[in-house]
C-alpha cells in the first residue's frame, strides 16, 4: 500500500534535506508532501518510466540499480534518511535509468514532481539543499563503480554492510543473500562464500534472512578505502548547513 496514516513517530523533518529547511519554506512544502509506506521490494521507479514523484524517506533504506538486458543488476547507490529519490526531475529529465526499490521496509514522503520543479526554481534553501545531496550521490555512484572493479568480494560486502547500516537505527539487517548477490552483481555461490568468511570471523551472523553485524570494528578494519571516501564526503557535507 502505498498511502496511509502517518505514524505519530514519524516526521517529514526526520528526512534531513526537508529537517534542514527554514521554517517558512517547510511549512509551505508540509500540504504537499504526502505519507508513504514503502514495504520491501517495492520499486518506486522503473528504468525508462515517467517519474511523478520525489520521494524522501525518514526510514529504511532505497537501492538504486542498474539492470541489464539479460536481466542481471548491479547497485549504483543506496538512500536513507539522509536523502531523497529523483534527481533526474530537477536536473532536466522526467525519466531515469536506473530502477529503485525498496531493500530495508521503511517509509517516507512524496512530493509531486511539479512541485518539486516549481520549489526548485525559485533558487531558495531546498534547490542549495538538492544540489549538495547530488554531489555526495555523484561521489557515491564514483566510488561504487571503482570498488565493483578493483576490490575484493569480501571488501565490497564489508563496505555493503556498513553503508547499510549506517542507513538503520540498529545492526541488524533482513536481507536474503540472493538480494545481496543481485545487489553486489556477483554470483550467488561467491556471496554465500564471502558472507560465510565473515561470520567464522566473528563479524557478522546470518540465518534465515537475517545479518546481524557483531563486530562493526573489525569491519571497518577490512573493508576497502571506498567506504571512508564515502561517508567523509556526506559528513563534509551533512548535516546540510544552509550557512556553509
Amino acid at each position: 500500500m502505498m498511502d496511509s496514516t502517518p505514524d505519530l513517530q514519524q516526521s517529514p523533518k526526520q528526512n534531513l534535506i526537508l529537517g534542514a529547511l527554514p521554517d517558512a519554506d517547510y511549512k509551505r512544502l508540509l500540504p504537499a508532501l504526502q505519507f508513504v509506506e514503502m514495504p520491501l521490494g517495492q520499486v518506486l521507479y522503473e528504468m525508462d518510466v515517467p517519474m511523478t514523484h520525489a520521494y524522501f524517506p525518514v526510514t529504511g533504506i532505497i537501492s538504486l540499480l542498474y539492470v541489464m538486458e539479460s536481466g542481471e543488476s548491479a547497485e549504483i547507490a543506496v538512500v536513507g534518511s539522509e536523502g531523497m529519490i529523483g534527481v533526474s526531475l530537477f536536473m532536466g529529465g522526467d525519466s531515469t535509468t536506473s530502477r529503485s526499490v525498496t531493500q530495508n521496509a521503511g517509509c517516507g514522503y512524496r512530493l509531486k514532481a511539479s512541485i518539486l520543479r516549481r520549489e526548485f526554481a525559485l533558487a531558495g534553501p531546498l534547490q542549495y539543499l538538492l544540489l549538495r545531496y547530488t554531489q555526495t550521490m555523484m561521489v557515491q555512484m564514483m566510488q561504487t563503480a571503482a570498488c565493483n572493479r578493483h576490490h575484493t568480494l569480501d571488501q565490497q560486502l564489508c563496505r555493503w554492510l556498513l553503508v547499510s547500516i549506517d542507513r538503520l537505527p540498529g545492526d541488524v539487517l533482513t536481507m536474503t543473500q540472493h538480494l545481496i548477490a543481485n545487489m553486489l552483481g556477483v554470483s550467488l555461490d561467491g556471496m554465500a562464500e564471502a558472507l560465510d568468511r565473515l561470520q567464522e570471523d566473528g563479524l557478522v551472523h546470518h540465518s534465515n534472512g537475517v545479518i546481524t553485524v557483531l563486530d562493526r570494528s573489525a569491519l571497518e578494519r577490512r573493508v576497502c578505502e571506498c567506504y571512508l571516501v564515502v561517508k567523509n564526503e556526506f559528513n563534509r557535507l551533512l548535516p546540510y548547513s544552509l550557512a556553509a
